[in-house]
């Protein structure tokens, strides 16, 4: 039998780990699945806490990894918001119902309304460009500017390198020039430019950049954080990078192809409010700073800082097809793609 003090002592820890217990139980919560993996997202995400109170669960992984367990999940899911990048993305996790629509006027106050869902099922949160990065051997200081579909003509026979037709970039590319310009003419542009491939597309961005300073092509399409990033890579990657110039295209015209990063609220989730908290968070302008710049993305909030090493990329003009269209379009790119041979 135990003695009346050591009794008491043991009734008091019992009381406090289920007081502990309850305590945790209760602290609110918003259950992130996230595509991106940056040290800067997950600084976010301790700010948020600090702010709010909500705690932060993380569950990372690659994009249609992601998609493919929430529909394991079900009605069943933990997950509260998804993020993931590029438009097509997004819409094919409108597709399979992943969202559920939001109101909130201060998404829809700051978020143009070119790169949020129209029913408010997701908002962009940064924004990638799609630009030309040239060599600074063998393309003349004098072309400061060019145009997608310059990359057709026969003075760019045997020079151009892009990634594959499987890259999600490329597909929703193609489809921002369906959207504006029609099948047949996206279908023409593909053709053309693959009968000027310098290689068979291979690797990522960065190899096309790589690829460039190395001789093997003269301009190379790539999205503008990977060209960014490298300058402040390794030594290898930053002598790369001192190789070529980076070229906005379609100024005169309808403006670079930009697509995004964005968020939207799981259909099935347990914490809808925190949710909705946790996304305008990501929208405010402090959180806009470090969202975006962690990965050298310009922010989708007007009149937010930018880093200095985009800041030397100069302004620029973006086209102003909605990122809805972009997966609207995205298995017509696709199929088009394969029709003119470009793997």
């Amino acid at each position: 039998m135990l003695r009346p003090f050591a009794a008491f002592v043991l009734i008091a820890l019992w009381l406090g780990q289920a007081a502990t217990a309850v305590t945790a139980e209760q602290q609110p919560v918003v259950n992130v699945y996230s595509a991106r993996h940056y040290d800067t997202d997950d600084e976010l995400y301790k700010r948020f806490t600090e702010q709010t109170g909500i705690q932060v669960r993380v569950i990372e992984g690659k994009s249609d990894e992601l998609l493919a367990r929430l529909k394991r999940e079900g009605e069943f899911s933990p997950a509260d918001v998804l993020i993931t990048v590029d438009a097509g993305r997004l819409h094919k996790a409108v597709e399979e119902g992943v969202f559920q629509p939001i109101e909130s006027t201060d998404l829809e106050a700051r978020v143009p309304a070119t790169l949020r869902h129209p029913d408010g099922l997701w908002f962009g949160l940064s924004k990638r460009a799609r630009v030309l990065a040239v060599s600074r051997e063998r393309v003349d200081d004098s072309v400061t500017q060019l145009n997608y579909e310059d990359l057709t003509k026969p003075d760019w026979k045997g020079r151009v390198l892009v990634r594959s037709s499987s890259n999600i970039y490329n597909q929703s590319m193609v489809a921002s020039m369906i959207a504006t310009d029609g099948p047949e003419a996206a279908q023409a542009w593909c053709g053309a430019l693959v009968e000027n491939f310098a290689r068979r597309p291979q690797g990522g961005d960065r190899d096309q950049i790589a690829a460039v300073a190395a001789g093997e092509g003269d301009v190379a399409i790539v999205n503008h954080y990977y060209y960014a990033r490298m300058l402040t890579g390794t030594p290898q990657e930053q002598e790369a990078a001192s190789k070529v110039r980076i070229i906005f295209p379609n100024q005169d015209e309808r403006g670079t192809h930009v697509n995004i990063s964005g968020a939207g609220v799981v259909r099935s989730a347990p914490n809808r409010e925190n949710a909705v908290r946790f996304i305008e968070f990501l929208a405010s302008e402090e959180a806009q700073k470090v969202f975006a710049g962690g990965n050298q993305e310009y922010p989708v909030v007007e009149d937010v800082s930018i880093t200095s090493v985009l800041s030397e990329l100069g302004p620029f003009r973006s086209d102003s097809v909605n990122a809805t269209d972009l997966g609207v379009y995205n298995r017509e790119a696709v199929m088009i793609m394969d029709r003119v041979g470009w793997r």
